[in-house]
């Protein structure tokens, strides 16, 4: 995985074990997003990715329509979660 243009939310997300992680941590979803996902939780968001991973546009589009998200917010949600897949999910 690349490093170069990623931000430090990301890099954070990415290099730890998503245990407890607040939706917050995400990278893409910042407080207005976090307050509407608030009961999902980062796992929750997580799972949903699984779900959809094979079709990033059904990702993104679930975080538009849920969650009023932008396409730049769901697109860095997906590609966060895609790194952190990539990193601890065998």
């Amino acid at each position: 995985m690349a490093q170069r243009g990623l931000s430090k939310k990301h890099r954070d997300f990415v290099s730890e074990p998503i245990g407890d992680k607040h939706v917050t941590e995400l990278a893409g979803v910042g407080a207005v997003i976090g307050r509407r996902m608030e009961k999902a939780g980062a796992s929750m968001v997580l799972g949903h990715y699984l779900a959809e991973r094979e079709d990033p546009h059904r990702f993104q589009q679930w975080m538009k329509e849920n969650y009023h998200a932008s396409s730049k917010q769901s697109e860095d949600c997906y590609n966060c979660l895609k790194d952190w897949t990539a990193s601890h999910v065998k």
